[in-house]
């Protein structure tokens, strides 16, 4: 297993945990975790990477070992200028190569759209954007959200940290003993009164209540200049969801000039847990080119 090892950076009033593998002097790789995950969990795909990276893998705001933020609700707005700073910080004079899983893949594609000067390659992991139909009217959105600042539930307790693996593992069969073990470890922190939570801000829990629109999104999406790789696992439902829907998939996938698609089998949303030896492998590949 390579070694890690913590930075931390003051951005915009917080102290956000970026975990680093390798050499300053390597090229840059910025690896983005998606929604209730950490940094860690792209150590098994650095361990597949064959060539030498310096990989730098920010743990977002109010999860793993960064500030939460004290405010009511996170917003992709926010990742968005904290992403601007850390580029700034470890590739200010490069545009980066990204790659990024689900919610930080959300966070990316429209990074990548919104300063396309700053992103060369761009590898979208199994998040392809959120549902064109699935947001709620305003009015009901809105009451929502004042509903669940009166209802704030925690994040869930485990007793120890091998209830938590097991809590993981029975959401993801394909996850193994040992790399679960291993998450829960960075991802949980043990409690005063005992037991484990995750590392998480339960604030996250909590809808958007001004969320972006596809359209807006696409409009930014159409902006990108860096080639982008799209990758999901065979098994976690997305292409499905996207090609029943034929016009919204030609939508999405024609915002980009220059796109390819790879599908990694046996995997499921979270390829980097699944698979990540052939994620290594489809990224590099990709890179190369």
């Amino acid at each position: 297993m390579k070694d890690s090892a913590s930075e931390y950076l003051d951005i915009r009033g917080l102290k956000l945990h970026c975990r680093i593998w390798g050499e300053p002097s390597s090229p840059c790789l910025v690896m983005l975790h998606g929604f209730q995950d950490c940094s860690a969990s792209w150590q098994f795909t650095v361990d597949a990477l064959k060539q030498d990276w310096f990989v730098v893998a920010p743990d977002w705001r109010g999860y793993g070992l960064s500030d939460w933020s004290g405010a009511d609700s996170y917003t992709m707005v926010d990742n968005l200028a904290d992403l601007d700073r850390i580029l700034d910080h470890y590739t200010p004079e490069r545009a980066a190569r990204i790659v990024a899983h689900s919610m930080g893949a959300s966070v990316a594609a429209l990074y990548a759209g919104v300063r396309p000067d700053r992103v060369c390659a761009f590898v979208n992991v199994d998040g392809f954007g959120p549902s064109a139909f699935r947001q709620d009217p305003a009015p009901r959105r809105l009451a929502k959200w004042l509903a669940q600042l009166h209802d704030d539930t925690p994040q869930r307790p485990y007793a120890d940290f091998d209830e938590f693996a097991m809590r993981m593992q029975s959401e993801n069969p394909r996850l193994t003993d040992d790399r679960a073990r291993f998450i829960v470890q960075h991802w949980g922190q043990e409690q005063a009164e005992g037991g484990v939570q995750r590392r998480a801000d339960p604030a996250h829990k909590r809808i958007n209540p001004q969320p972006m629109s596809a359209d807006e999104m696409l409009a930014c999406w159409q902006q990108t200049q860096a080639a982008v790789l799209w990758v999901d696992g065979a098994q976690s439902g997305l292409w499905a969801r996207l090609t029943a829907q034929p016009e919204e998939f030609e939508r999405r996938s024609m915002a980009y000039g220059n796109l390819q698609i790879e599908h990694i089998q046996e995997a499921g949303h979270n390829v980097h847990h699944d698979q990540p030896e052939q994620l290594a492998q489809v990224i590099e590949a990709f890179l190369a080119r």
